[in-house]
């Protein structure tokens, strides 16, 4: 796989559950690969998930602040403490929201190899996982707020 189409915000793809992995192979590295190439396509990008290009695979990759990886099959542990922060969506680029999320998680899951990995991340790190992770249970960031922020958000993506 080469560098992929970043699905729109409106694409009912990314209202999907994607599927967890089972087999850990050629197509599962092709897929971390294209993830990791298409995220890396602009600046300012963090983190990217399957469902963005169209694929109901639980993978998710980041690269922020010097820490770069994917999780496969990832499960957050996430910390009490929360932050506000803006966040955006490369699914919805140009569009920054603040929206209140743990400031700290911990997300284990596997590499493409089938080998467990532990992510423990906290600020900014910790927000790209929480959103990538959201996206693999067909959740945006735009359904974590209120709905009258929720109204002024669809306004501006329209």
């Amino acid at each position: 796989m080469a560098v992929q189409r970043i699905r729109a915000f409106d694409d009912p793809v990314l209202r999907a559950v994607a599927q967890p992995v089972t087999a850990f192979d050629k197509e599962l590295r092709s897929l971390v690969k294209a993830l990791t190439l298409t995220m890396r396509q602009g600046a300012g990008r963090a983190g990217l998930a399957a469902p963005q290009i169209g694929v109901q695979a639980r993978v998710v990759v980041f690269d922020y602040d010097g820490r770069a990886g994917h999780l496969v099959n990832p499960r957050l542990e996430l910390s009490e403490r929360t932050i506000v922060a803006d966040e955006a969506c490369l699914s919805a680029p140009g569009l920054w929201w603040p929206l209140e999320r743990s400031f700290g998680v911990t997300a284990r899951g596997r590499d493409m190899y089938g080998k467990p990995v532990t992510v423990r991340a906290i600020g900014t790190l910790a927000r790209v996982l929480q959103h990538e992770v959201d996206h693999l249970d067909g959740v945006l960031f735009v359904d974590r707020l209120a709905d009258d922020e929720r109204d002024r958000f669809m306004e501006m993506a329209r």
